[in-house]
């Protein structure tokens, strides 16, 4: 009996012990399992924190969004004077195609805005006036040969004390009036383009050209065809835009501030979203009308792409060296506080595979390939605003040469939003 109490006591412990191990054992499994749902969070976590960063776009994409691609660039927005202006080109780089004679305009060559070189034709001129002078110019030479012959007569009979001393100094006279109106008709004729020697009964031109004097953009046409011009009536107006300057008005107060060489940022009125620059060369020395400012003049530095003679512009001085990085100002997107730019990462081409009914039958894998770019999105700090620029602080660094987008972050932006939200859906 005791014996078999033993036993039982002794089989009792066996199965404690048994089920202590287990539930130690599942206890050390469950751990495991829950450290490593714990890592498989923060990388869950890490991946979308990354995802949420990161946007890439097609080429097609971008172009639908008219998203553009530049640089950060260097501008001096701090220590600066605003002033008005106006761009200029001297008179001495302005012409006006004229006519030497008047007449009927036959044609007519040049638009506004067209680029003409000195001597292109920009139009004709037709007159029956032209006819008649180079028929006058033909039949004179017989009249000179006849008078010459008169003359000659005239001094035999002369010097044989036949003939009057009157007559020989009329032929005299004659011959030498005509040789004069001969030479006046042939410089005539060359002011109308016309090469005298080559003139004959069968080859008289009614019209004659009006080529440009001095090669730039036709900037107005005055006349038009079948209308009447003379010599006081200009055809067209000619601005050699190589020579446009900006003359900035400035007041008597702030010129000790300007000195040659400083650099000049402006915008035209029409078009304050493009930038331009200027560089002093040249402070006047009296007063612009009643306005009590003074002009200083800046010659044009780079692109002169849109600009003309005229144009109202805003400028800014530069009164010192220090420049710091800044952006155009849709450059930036306000997003939940902060501000924002994008940085392009990397050109990316992703290779998509599908099947069709053909492929599918042979176990064969087409390929289509469509090339994007990477963007990160990078915070910083907005600083001054000037001319349609903003300085930025950038919280983390940039490496130097590094892409950016300009125009269209908005769109990547939303893009990158979406991609945070929905990128594990996928």
């Amino acid at each position: 009996m005791k014996r078999n109490i033993n036993k039982i006591v002794f089989s009792v412990f066996v199965l404690m012990a048994v089920f202590i191990f287990n539930a130690c054992k599942n206890s050390e499994k469950h751990s495991e399992n829950d450290g490593h749902n714990h890592d498989t969070e923060k990388e869950t976590e890490t991946d979308q924190h990354k995802e949420e960063n990161v946007a890439v776009l097609t080429d097609e994409q971008m172009k639908a969004a008219g998203i553009e691609i530049g640089m950060i660039e260097q501008k001096q927005l701090s220590a600066t004077l605003k002033a008005n202006g106006s761009l200029r080109v001297p008179n001495s780089n302005k012409a006006n195609a004229t006519s030497l004679f008047g007449g009927v305009i036959r044609s007519l060559n040049v638009e506004i805005g067209d680029f003409i070189r000195k001597g292109q034709v920009i139009a004709t001129i037709s007159n029956p006036q032209f006819i008649q002078l180079q028929e006058e110019y033909l039949s004179i030479n017989s009249r000179i040969e006849f008078a010459e012959q008169e003359l000659a007569r005239q001094r035999e009979l002369n010097d044989g004390n036949v003939g009057a001393k009157k007559n020989l100094q009329n032929a005299t006279a004659e011959l030498n009036t005509l040789k004069t109106r001969k030479s006046s008709l042939n410089q005539q004729i060359q002011m109308m383009g016309i090469n005298p020697n080559s003139l004959s009964n069968s080859n008289l031109k009614s019209s004659l050209v009006v080529t440009s004097p001095i090669s730039g953009t036709v900037s107005n046409v005055f006349a038009k065809i079948g209308s009447y011009v003379d010599v006081s009536s200009p055809i067209a107006e000619i601005i050699e835009n190589t020579a446009l300057h900006l003359d900035l008005q400035v007041y008597e107060k702030d010129i000790p501030l300007i000195k040659n060489g400083q650099k000049i940022d402006f915008v035209v009125t029409n078009n304050p979203n493009k930038t331009y620059t200027a560089e002093v060369y040249s402070i006047g020395s009296s007063f612009s009308g009643s306005s009590k400012t003074i002009a200083v003049h800046s010659k044009i530095v780079g692109d002169k792409t849109g600009l003309i003679d005229g144009m109202s512009i805003t400028g800014m001085v530069s009164l010192d060296d220090v420049s710091s990085p800044a952006v155009p100002n849709e450059t930036i997107v306000n997003s939940d506080g902060k501000y924002y730019i994008f940085l392009v990462k990397e050109q990316l081409e992703k290779t998509h595979e599908h099947k069709n009914d053909e492929a599918h039958n042979h176990n064969n894998h087409d390929h289509d390939s469509e090339k994007g770019t990477q963007f990160v999105r990078m915070e910083v700090i907005k600083g001054a605003s000037q001319l349609g620029y903003t300085a930025i602080t950038p919280v983390g660094e940039i490496p130097h040469g590094t892409h950016i987008v300009i125009k269209g972050g908005f769109f990547v932006n939303a893009k990158m939003n979406d991609t945070g939200e929905h990128g594990h859906a996928h």
